[in-house]
């Protein structure tokens, strides 16, 4: 894609942005500074002239719902952040789902298929400084993946030393400081998800 597609991106990411509900106050206020830039007319996308700041970042986990554990997510132990994350990456001139389906099969090898609870929009949305040069804040889009129990889960070995599949509980377990800092966050907001899907197809039968 060129530069002239912008407007047209800005106007589909104003969209997504409009659709997450926020989980608290913190969220709330990403979304609104979120909303800020992305009306403000700077830059989305990297450019020969730098990066913008913030950057815009897909996220994205992989859920594996088995019947004897619950649902486990797959993070991955990122070798230049140190700490254990979602996949993802920087979305591009590209829509954000386009950028979790490249990252998804150039870092995972996996087909991305949009959880039946979430969809293909962001669940979350958070803005970040990063500590490490270049500094800069990542505009990140939590995204929601299905995975199957069993599935081959390789990874690439240039961006993580491992992956790890772990309960939602077992995250939230996890000291927040070897995490992304939402981590905790995002992951009592995809219990909520989950836990409301899951009442709701109950009830329907």
């Amino acid at each position: 894609m060129t530069d002239s597609t912008e407007p047209q991106l800005r106007q589909q990411l104003l969209g997504i942005l409009d659709q997450i509900e926020p989980l608290d106050e913190l969220e709330a206020q990403h979304l609104a500074e979120a909303l800020a830039w992305a009306t403000s007319g700077a830059s989305l996308y990297r450019t020969e002239g730098g990066d913008p700041d913030p950057h815009l970042v897909s996220y994205f986990v992989p859920v594996v719902t088995g019947q004897d554990r619950g649902p486990r997510l797959l993070l991955g132990q990122h070798r230049k952040a140190r700490l254990l994350l979602p996949p993802g990456g920087h979305v591009e001139h590209e829509t954000p789902w386009a950028a979790v389906e490249r990252e998804a099969m150039e870092e995972l090898r996996l087909a991305a298929v949009a959880h039946p609870a979430v969809g293909r929009r962001p669940l979350f949305v958070t803005l970040t400084q990063v500590t490490a040069p270049p500094y800069h804040r990542d505009l990140s889009l939590w995204h929601v993946l299905d995975a199957q129990p069993g599935q081959d889960m390789w990874f690439d070995p240039r961006e993580y030393h491992g992956v790890d599949l772990l309960t939602l509980p077992q995250v939230l377990d996890l000291p927040l400081d070897g995490l992304d800092p939402h981590m905790h966050r995002f992951a009592r907001k995809l219990q909520q998800i989950l836990e409301s899907d899951l009442a709701g197809s109950s009830r329907g039968r």
